[in-house]
């Protein structure tokens, strides 16, 4: 903890200083949070062919906290030459860093009829070429991750042929599943036995099983997995309409498949401004990673790169601490159920719209009858006995909030009960963006009874419950909000992170009630609190 201040005020005082001391930190810290990047197969040719550019890639990495680098062997049909890999992976090592390989399965043998950046897998000279790839890596890496381009899209003759009567989507997971198995796993370990090899999802968790993203039985295959937890602009033309909470539910749904293979999230500069670059990072960090990746050490030389480094290098310390509050802690409130390979129905991604909306969610890959409060959208139907186990929930009395289109496909069942709200999304969930406060306020009363909460905020501020005795509250707007929570009971508590470094907010305790008032634009505070009488929320 005295590490983490010192550097802290280090960086405000003696800017000179923070380059090393940044390293130092990082190393101190990263038992708890791991700080890393990659360098793509591109990379490996402009930056790490000579002894210049390593010097300046190793500098950089000091300056940014980073300790683990990723050094890629294959993207976009090229592949690094061996002795300039071996070089590089030997100069990081000599250096104190840790040091993976890295492999982007994009453009392998016969390209898809769809998207052509990705593979026909049906197709056996595929496989072969995938496979020597990673022979290929093993050969010169202990652990390997996988960008998240192992998928297909393709509908060509031979995939329809081979896909015979299944869906599309039953069809790509049994054959990702078989190529990852066969040419991957067995091929690496082959030439390796000691390699580790981690498969990274994309962000786009509602269309895995329709690309052939099989999380619970490619999570059991792999020793570990990886999260891309890209989120960006929302306006952004290119990148944009993903909401910040997307990363934080995503690693956290992710998070519970994978257990103890669970290792960091991954996110990158494209289509950011510097807030939006460092919310990426605070997302990834309060959803409980083990490591934060940042993609890709090219990328963050050019453009909005440079600027987006600069904010983060500020907010690492701060980000230790974050780290610290939320490491290996339950989090509390509404369980949030997206079953494996269901599907959106016209409400794709609506967990992240509703995390923005200041009800804390508990993530979830299972329904738990347990739950003391619950979301439900049409997701919900890939378990037949849905409609079986919602009536067991309100007859329990358990507040229930549901998605308009998923009370429209429920039949026979009485959707009259004072526990239920519907909550309408009308098919897009970016409406839910333009709820006001009041309408939240009255979701949201009814959704944290059950933990004795009252929340009132705006629209675009969320909400988490750490453990027994941390709230953390952040403001996604462009301007200044205030927010109060009321308790059933009384209540004390102290500000203990606030992110950015400049960012404030006022805190004030009256008997049950909390105010945070003037929470600076795009700010994150965590609060330290404890109820003055006997129980717990």
């Amino acid at each position: 903890m005295f590490a983490i201040k010192t550097i802290f005020l280090l960086t405000l005082i003696c800017p000179s200083q923070t380059s090393q001391s940044l390293w130092d930190l990082a190393n101190e810290n990263k038992g708890l949070l791991r700080i890393s990047t990659l360098f793509t197969a591109q990379n490996v040719r402009a930056y790490l062919s000579a002894d210049e550019g390593i010097n300046k890639a190793i500098a950089w990495c000091k300056e940014t906290g980073v300790t683990h680098v990723f050094i890629e062997t294959y993207r976009g049909r090229y592949t690094a030459e061996r002795k300039v890999l071996q070089y590089a992976k030997s100069r990081f090592t000599a250096e104190g860093f840790d040091v993976s390989g890295c492999v982007t399965t994009t453009k392998i043998g016969k390209i898809s009829t769809n998207w052509k950046e990705i593979s026909c897998y049906t197709d056996k000279g595929t496989q072969k070429e995938l496979a020597k790839i990673f022979e290929y890596t093993a050969s010169i890496f202990d652990e390997i991750m996988i960008d998240d381009f192992l998928f297909t899209d393709c509908e060509c003759n031979e995939c329809q042929k081979a896909r015979g009567n299944k869906t599309w989507a039953d069809y790509r997971c049994e054959l990702m599943t078989k190529v990852n198995q066969d040419r991957i796993l067995k091929a690496a370990r082959a030439v390796n036995p000691d390699v580790k090899i981690i498969i990274k999802y994309p962000q786009w968790y509602d269309n895995f099983h329709n690309r052939g993203y099989e999380v619970v039985q490619q999570t059991a295959d792999f020793d570990k997995i990886w999260v891309g937890t890209e989120t960006r602009d929302y306006d952004n033309r290119r990148w944009g309409r993903k909401v910040q909470y997307e990363a934080y539910y995503i690693m956290r749904w992710l998070g519970e498949i994978g257990g103890s293979k669970t290792g960091g999230g991954w996110f990158d500069p494209y289509g950011t401004t510097e807030d939006t670059y460092v919310e990426q990072a605070r997302q990834t960090v309060l959803a409980d990673a083990k490591e934060m990746l940042l993609f890709c050490y090219g990328s963050l030389l050019r453009e909005t790169g440079p600027a987006n480094v600069k904010k983060l290098r500020k907010e690492i310390p701060g980000l230790f601490k974050l780290a610290e509050l939320v490491r290996n802690k339950p989090i509390k409130g509404i369980l949030a159920t997206k079953l494996p390979n269901s599907d959106a129905d016209g409400e794709m991604y609506v967990f992240d719209f509703v995390g923005m909306l200041g009800l804390p969610l508990v993530p979830s890959a299972e329904i738990n009858l347990d739950a003391k409060a619950v979301f439900f959208s049409v997701h919900a139907l890939k378990d037949p006995d849905f409609p079986y186990e919602l009536r067991k929930m309100l007859d329990a009395k358990k507040p229930v909030l549901i998605t308009d289109g998923l009370a429209k496909k429920l039949k026979g069942v009485n959707l009259e009960d004072e526990n239920l709200t519907i909550l309408k999304v009308d098919g897009n969930p970016h409406n839910l963006l333009k709820l006001t406060r009041d309408e939240l306020n009255f979701i949201r009363n009814k959704l944290l009874a059950p933990f004795g909460i009252r929340f009132d905020a705006p629209n675009k501020v969320a909400l988490y419950l750490i453990g027994n005795n941390c709230l953390v509250v952040e403001n996604f707007n462009d301007g200044p909000v205030d927010v109060s929570l009321e308790f059933s009971k009384s209540v004390k508590a102290q500000k203990n992170l606030v992110l950015p470094i400049d960012g404030s907010v006022n805190l004030s305790c009256t008997a049950k009630k909390l105010d945070l008032t003037k929470i600076t634009p795009r700010t994150l505070i965590a609060v330290e609190y404890s109820l003055q009488s006997a129980g717990k929320l």
